[in-house]
């Protein structure tokens, strides 16, 4: 799939802009601060509902801003056209597609974008959320019934959590269905996750060879967040009591982790900055490719910062695995990046928030 067009109103320093779009490879180049990002930023928000970077919700939008929005002309490979629109007013957002209004699920189910950037190496390094929404997205676009046993468990954790935090004592009789309904969703998540962590193995592990060989073999581990050997329902009806005195539910789904063990660097703690982020680089590539695999069509690929997060050679060989198997990739850089100087390129100059074409 590729972006035929990206305009965007009120996103950071972004008032009104629009980029036409071609297949392959486009770079956005100028200074730092120009707004290059944000115009990753808004592909990503058209396919996650929100921003790769850390703590922006409430930085999205552009000062004296009433509201910010994201419209783009999406084109399928075999051919399929869709006009898809997400803006917010206040803390609300309203996802569109073909002119009428949709969820949010449904939009982020029809475009798909991944990216990797500066903060790429907390998926590595940093707490288990981050690791869980990889997870869950992945998850989400080849598993069609994942969205439901996830709201069925938001739902029944959301309600269990205000039982555990009502000032009043609570009947044992009021926990028992919501955890009952927590047990049920979680069984059908973890199942789902498991089932596309197997899938997504021989893709990280093709990545890591390409990208990481000094590591040797690599190892996939996941921790479904409870014990393997009794049901959740069980432990939260046993533990309800320690739940009670912390006031929200410790175990489930929602505390889910995954990590990578090389042979050569076992714990995350071996790795060296540029190694977790090459890991993160692979993570991004594994999950695109599997996306493919999949659907038939690769994901939009964003690579912010490219020759500030990688050396020459990572460079190139991304580039050059890219374009083979013809991702539409959108790259930034404070220049065009070394790996891009030759090959079919189309390249914007970007500038306090404006942008013209350069080729």
């Amino acid at each position: 799939m590729w972006l035929e067009s990206l305009r965007i109103r009120g996103l950071r320093c972004l008032g009104d802009v629009s980029v036409p779009l071609a297949p392959g490879v486009t770079v956005f180049a100028g200074p730092n601060g120009a707004g290059k990002t944000s115009l990753l930023e808004a592909a990503f928000l058209l396919s996650h509902a929100r921003s790769f970077r850390a703590g922006a919700k409430d930085a999205l939008l552009q000062r004296g801003a009433d509201g910010l929005s994201v419209f783009s002309e999406l084109r399928h490979a075999d051919g399929r056209g869709r006009r898809l629109g997400l803006g917010r007013q206040g803390v609300r957002w309203e996802a569109r597609m073909d002119g009428e209004a949709v969820t949010l699920s449904e939009l982020v189910g029809e475009c798909a974008v991944v990216c990797f950037e500066p903060g790429s190496h907390a998926l590595i390094a940093g707490g288990a959320e981050e690791r869980r929404r990889y997870l869950d997205w992945g998850v989400f676009h080849v598993e069609h019934e994942f969205i439901l046993a996830w709201r069925r468990y938001q739902r029944a954790l959301k309600q269990r959590n205000t039982l555990l935090r009502a000032s009043n004592l609570v009947p044992e009789a009021q926990f028992l269905p919501w955890e009952a309904e927590l047990d049920s969703a979680a069984t059908t998540i973890d199942a789902l996750r498991q089932v596309y962590l197997a899938a997504l193995r021989p893709h990280i592990q093709a990545a890591m060879a390409g990208l990481l060989p000094e590591l040797g073999e690599v190892e996939l581990r996941y921790r479904r967040g409870w014990s393997e050997e009794v049901p959740l329902g069980e432990l939260l009806a046993s533990q309800r009591g320690r739940d009670l005195a912390r006031g929200h539910t410790t175990i489930g789904s929602h505390r889910a982790d995954w990590s990578l063990a090389f042979e050569h660097a076992p714990l995350r703690e071996h790795l060296s900055r540029g190694q977790e982020k090459l890991t993160a680089l692979g993570c991004t590539l594994a999950q695109a490719a599997l996306y493919a695999e999949r659907r038939g069509e690769w994901p939009v690929v964003c690579l912010d910062d490219l020759a500030s997060e990688l050396d020459k050679a990572h460079q190139a060989a991304v580039v050059s695995q890219l374009r083979a198997v013809g991702a539409q990739v959108l790259v930034t850089g404070t220049e065009v990046p070394d790996a891009l100087q030759t090959g079919p390129t189309q390249v914007f100059h970007v500038e306090q928030g404006r942008i013209n074409p350069l080729l």
